[in-house]
């Protein structure tokens, strides 16, 4: 695998979006044709170049192909929109929207990033080391197609509308989360390690919620049916099982219906 690393030369005035930073359209390119690329600051269109310098080489294909971002770039948005393949390693935090409709290949942030991250995400991977804050994995306002599939891990603690609308994919969270986990979901996993203050599961169709902590604020559309042993990201636990969210349409499948299930350590 080919990396090229692009460093931070000169902060925006405002906050800059930076959707051109993928694997697919660094492929291929010479280091003058990447530095071309194009990024927004608002209105005005910039050049990557305008703000980073870049070192090494592309790989023929995004598979091939990683990038490592160095610098502060927290004021910096959209890193892996729509990437297919290939790594982005970014060095300190990041701002909005990072993995947004990724479709492959796997990004890592070594610090925190903000809201938006993998939104509407397809497979892939994202880690975030630091904290996250709200929408991850979820679906972009005003739509109802949220993550179908990859993994986001993040290690510290996230905010709120965790896998909004999801329908398939896992959300790890490994710490605290605020409210609303798997809202309108149709599928998918969310994991969280820490506690929520609550709204988990609201109007969900389906998928799973792992609690390994505590929920403030029980919905009251689920009901515990069974006490079970369940692994939960590599790890077997004993949870308390709650289905529902009970005044939702409910689908069958070989004439059972089809709940959402919150898994609560018990």
């Amino acid at each position: 695998m080919e990396t090229v690393t692009m460093t931070l030369v000169q902060h925006p005035e405002l906050y800059l979006e930076c959707y051109s930073v993928t694997p697919d359209l660094f492929a291929g390119k010479s280091l003058a044709e990447i530095a071309d690329l194009p990024a927004h600051e608002g209105k005005i269109v910039w050049k990557l170049g305008d703000f980073f310098k870049f070192d090494g080489k592309s790989g023929a294909t995004a598979a091939e192909t990683r990038i490592i971002v160095n610098g502060d770039v927290h004021k910096m948005k959209r890193f892996g929109q729509q990437m297919t393949a290939g790594e982005i390693l970014i060095n300190s935090a990041a701002d909005m929207y990072v993995g947004c409709w990724m479709r492959g290949g796997k990004i890592t942030v070594k610090g925190n990033a903000d809201a938006f991250l993998g939104i509407a995400m397809e497979g892939g991977e994202i880690t975030v080391e630091g904290d996250a804050t709200n929408h991850v994995g979820s679906a972009y306002r005003g739509d109802w197609r949220g993550m179908s599939g990859g993994l986001i891990r993040v290690k510290g603690k996230a905010g709120n509308d965790i896998g909004t609308a999801m329908t398939g994919g896992t959300i790890i969270i490994e710490g605290d989360a605020f409210i609303h986990v798997l809202t309108h979901a149709d599928g998918g996993t969310v994991i969280i390690k820490g506690d929520v203050e609550g709204r988990v599961g609201g109007q969900m169709v389906k998928g799973d919620a792992y609690v390994l902590g505590k929920i403030l604020y029980p919905l009251p559309g689920f009901k515990k049916v069974a006490t079970v042993e369940k692994e939960c990201d590599g790890q077997t636990y004993t949870f308390d099982q709650y289905i529902g969210d009970l005044g939702e349409r409910k689908g069958k499948k070989k004439g059972e219906v089809i709940y959402g299930n919150i898994y609560l350590k018990a």
